[in-house]
């Protein structure tokens, strides 16, 4: 049986990032530390990495106060219905799905063949039918605990670009745009719109993650889990680029474990991958109600396991008139 390396699906390894002889300073010393730890232990058998996930999941869910407290204001927003304790346990989750995450990224990086017969797919005849018609794919995304594992796993079945905002740390962007190229043909930085058009006129699959808050200068107030979010637009005019005859189409790809993280010996984790159908009539002529759509799509997905997804960002952030008050 071939191996995850052997059946994945790349047209091109990009150029890795240089090393930058700054990175050895002191202010990176803590990072180097963390980076050798967590290489290590990324050896250890999967279920000793989701034990120690796990635990510090549950760590910092209680050091990083302010990422906890975004959690719990975001899951109350969303789910009103849920009792308080019921929320919390959800916030708890989040952080040791996260804390999985960190393990599963790296050896979706480093030694994706650990996933070897760990995953299943459904919708794959959706892509099939627009890469069939010569169209480019908007596949549309979100900032899943497991975000880098999703994209090594789709790759078995389409070599991907994805679409990312560079990280505020230069070790840090260095260190995870280089696992990356492992993954993905291009990295296309999110404001680098000549390079975003170009590879879509190209007929390429793009993965596009529009599930977060960059404000309203380029983006509308629509719903997300029923509470007015600031809503990225760009989906909506990438989707008329290329050929009028075949212009890109659009559909959603979600990726989630659908075992528990609390793995029995012997047992291996099972992810399953959906891509939905290519959504028709879109974009509209009215960019309030394609962002509501998008927001629909994303939402049915996340609702599937909501603790798989990053509630820690502050998703409600923005409103027309500026801040919300939601955040202390």
């Amino acid at each position: 049986m071939p191996s995850i390396t052997d059946n994945h699906k790349q047209a091109h390894i990009a150029d890795k990032k240089p090393f930058k002889w700054q990175f050895l300073l002191p202010q990176y010393w803590l990072i180097w530390l963390m980076l050798a730890l967590f290489l290590l232990l990324m050896y250890l058998p999967l279920r000793y990495q989701f034990w120690i996930g796990r635990k510090l999941g549950i760590i910092l869910y209680h050091l990083l106060q302010g990422r906890r407290r975004d959690t719990l204001v975001n899951l109350r927003l969303a789910f009103p219905e849920k009792m308080e304790a019921e929320r919390e346990r959800m916030a708890k989750q989040v952080f040791v799905n996260q804390g999985i995450g960190i393990f599963e990224t790296l050896c979706a990086w480093l030694r994706p063949n650990v996933f070897m017969r760990t995953f299943s797919i459904s919708g794959l005849q959706h892509l099939v039918q627009a890469q069939q018609q010569g169209r480019a794919v908007l596949l549309l995304g979100a900032h899943y605990t497991m975000l880098d594992l999703g994209g090594r796993l789709f790759t078995q079945f389409a070599a991907t670009d994805c679409v990312y905002r560079p990280q505020n740390n230069p070790l840090l962007d260095w260190f995870i745009y280089n696992g990356r190229r492992n993954i993905f043909d291009e990295q296309i930085d999110h404001s680098d719109m000549r390079k975003l058009v170009n590879r879509i006129k190209l007929g390429k699959i793009i993965w596009y993650s529009p599930d977060q808050d960059y404000g309203l200068k380029h983006g509308v107030m629509a719903p997300f889990f029923g509470v007015p979010a600031a809503t990225v637009t760009a989906p909506r005019r990438l989707a008329k680029l290329g050929k009028k005859s075949t212009p890109p189409v659009v559909m959603a790809l979600h990726t989630y474990r659908q075992t528990p993280d609390n793995m029995p010996k012997g047992k291996r984790p099972h992810y399953h991958l959906t891509i939905t159908p290519i959504i028709d009539g879109y974009p509209s002529a009215d960019e309030v109600a394609d962002a509501t759509r998008i927001n629909e799509v994303l939402e049915s997905l996340i609702r599937i396991d909501p603790t798989q997804w990053m509630w820690f960002h502050k998703r409600y952030k923005n409103t027309p008139n500026g801040r919300s008050d939601y955040y202390p």
